[in-house]
């Protein structure tokens, strides 16, 4: 990437200028340069250069510790910029450096790891999921600390390297370095701005419940000549099974799935009712072909507020040789289930298990594999005064007061919540369209500068929000 390219007119948006600049770009390039694939064992070592390259990062933007905090499986990276001020608040700032695989036969724009400034866009894998935010908040701190001997609060970073393959080791290192990060409020960076035109502060994200299930009918691959119509079809009964978790209204189907679904709280409720939203900008930035789901809620609150199920990966048969003829032995499906408060990870696991229990067939065998790193969801108390903070902070980025949105996918706030024992919000620089663990990703720049704007701002107003005694 040539740092002197100019990003095009339309990157300053509303925020004008300030970081990034090129030689802030040319730094997040370098770090998406870096594939580290966490869930690519052979990348292992790109994920430990990533952890260093970040933790000399933050000792360039004045950070007195930054260092590699190495797991059992791949290493996560602190940084503290202490206050002046021992009552000042302590801000736990999360984020990840892994990034997700990527085909480069797939990508158009430039390869994977190849990053390429084009349009006021920098392309590659990881730029917007999650380097760039990263990056912004680094960014935003070396603004903040301008002319100034320690930042008004007190920030602390944990960027994990695990989060693509489900954070095995983030409660391991959440208990073994409490003391460091003990925090007044956490901010996690991994999510998304509404648009970079209207602005909105994310206050609540729905958990996640991942499986795979599998059933068997035979000990191997039958040639359906011989025994087409007499013998057990895996394939059929999985999809017979998946047929049941979801009605014909787009309602998840399983049962009890939703006794503890809450109502939106009555900001998010209003901002829902105000918020500007255009169905067919909103297909064709996602890249979806229909807006689909759950009968009698708009596209935002099927996002937002309301539980869902999806097939992740469906499998079945062989793919290297002609199908004809062939009934598969095996088939598998990667199971999602995403939960909205006040819905709980281990109930929904519990709720799975007894519904499968309640529709085995005999002859079949049955298999369920259900995954340790499920996530709850959470939703940041509407009173906290630090969220009154970040809403005033996000109006004065975008010259105009902030709606409130929620994420539609994961995040470990309830977890970071419970060990930090303090309230979680939500701030990155991501948008809908920048293709996360799709093809083509890339950061906007005028995302970026948006977020650099807010988060400095939220820096200045955070200390009266929250002062300590």
């Amino acid at each position: 990437m040539s740092a002197t390219e100019p990003a095009d007119a339309t990157a300053a948006g509303p925020t004008g200028g300030g970081p990034p600049g090129p030689a802030d770009l040319e730094a997040l390039a370098a770090w998406v340069a870096v594939p580290s694939v966490s869930s690519d064992p052979g990348r292992a070592g790109d994920v430990r250069r990533s952890a260093r390259l970040l933790a000399e990062e933050m000792r360039r933007a004045g950070a007195p510790r930054a260092e590699v905090w190495e797991t059992p499986g791949l290493p996560a990276v602190f940084g503290h910029w202490p206050a002046a001020d021992p009552r000042a608040p302590r801000l736990l700032v999360y984020s990840h450096h892994d990034v997700h695989a990527a085909d480069p036969a797939e990508w158009r724009t430039t390869r994977p790891f190849t990053p390429l400034l084009r349009d006021g866009r920098l392309h590659g894998r990881g730029a917007s999921d999650a380097k760039g935010q990263v990056m912004a908040h680094l960014w935003a701190l070396r603004a903040h600390t301008a002319g100034r001997s320690a930042p008004a609060a007190s920030v602390a970073y944990l960027v994990e390297g695990e989060e693509e393959i489900g954070s095995g080791h983030m409660a391991d290192l959440l208990s073994e370095h409490a003391d460091d990060l003990a925090a007044d409020v956490v901010m996690v960076s991994d999510t998304m701005l509404w648009s970079p035109t209207v602005p909105a502060v994310c206050a609540a994200v729905r958990g996640s419940v991942t499986a795979t299930l599998t059933v068997r009918g035979a000990d191997r691959d039958l040639h359906s000549g011989a025994v087409s119509g007499a013998a057990a079809s895996a394939p059929v009964e999985l999809c017979r099974l998946l047929a049941q978790l979801r009605d014909d209204s787009g309602r998840v189907a399983l049962p009890g799935f939703h006794d503890d679904v809450a109502a939106p709280g009555p900001a998010l409720r209003a901002s829902l009712d105000a918020l500007p939203f255009d169905p067919g900008d909103w297909l064709a930035r996602t890249g979806t072909l229909t807006a689909d789901g759950e009968d009698g809620f708009a596209v935002p609150e099927r996002l937002w507020t309301r539980p869902a199920f999806e097939v992740a990966r469906l499998t079945a048969g062989r793919i290297d040789t002609p199908a004809l003829g062939l009934i598969p032995a095996e088939a598998s499906a990667d199971l999602l289930f995403r939960l909205v408060p006040d819905q709980r990870a281990d109930r929904v696991e519990d709720l799975l298990r007894s519904w499968l229990a309640d529709r085995r067939r005999p002859g079949y065998r049955y298999d369920l594999e259900i995954a340790d790193t499920n996530s709850d969801p959470y939703r940041t108390p509407e009173d906290h005064p630090a969220l009154a903070a970040l809403d005033r902070a996000v109006g004065r980025a975008y010259g105009a007061p902030a709606l409130r949105v929620g994420n539609g996918g994961a995040a470990p706030a309830a977890q970071l919540a419970r060990a930090c024992d303090a309230p979680v919000l939500f701030f990155g620089t991501g948008l809908p369209d920048d293709g996360w663990h799709g093809r083509d990703e890339y950061a906007d720049v005028r995302a970026l500068r948006l977020g650099v704007r807010a988060l400095t701002a939220f820096l200045e107003e955070l200390p009266s929000a929250l002062r300590r005694t």
